[in-house]
């Protein structure tokens, strides 16, 4: 198993919460439909702080990482949510393991 894992993790201002989730879960489905090297987006509202969003993104090679920074919809998102966000911490690594209860999709979300 390989793949090019990023995470990321903000904390948003209270006030901007709604457009910061608005614009990234837009920015996570348009990533996850139309870029080919792009296997998963997820986003993530943490419980104990609402205002911490964290990402979790599997590509199947840095190059594909590269060519979703040059996407249209990942530079509008950036560019509009820049104001938005206090803080913004991107982690990147390699995928060892993935692992997935063969039931997941019949529980739903």
């Amino acid at each position: 198993m390989s793949g090019y894992v990023v995470t990321v993790e903000f904390r948003v201002k209270s006030d901007e919460l709604s457009d910061f989730l608005r614009l990234v879960a837009e920015n996570a489905r348009l990533s996850a439909e139309t870029e080919a090297g792009c296997r998963q987006f997820d986003v993530v509202v943490s419980e104990g702080s609402p205002n911490t969003v964290f990402l979790y993104e599997i590509y199947d090679d840095r190059p594909a990482f590269d060519c979703h920074m040059a996407t249209r919809h990942f530079i509008e998102f950036d560019r509009q949510s820049a104001n938005m966000v206090l803080s913004k911490a991107v982690s990147t690594g390699r995928l060892h393991f993935a692992g997935r209860s063969p039931t997941w999709q019949k529980r739903g979300t």
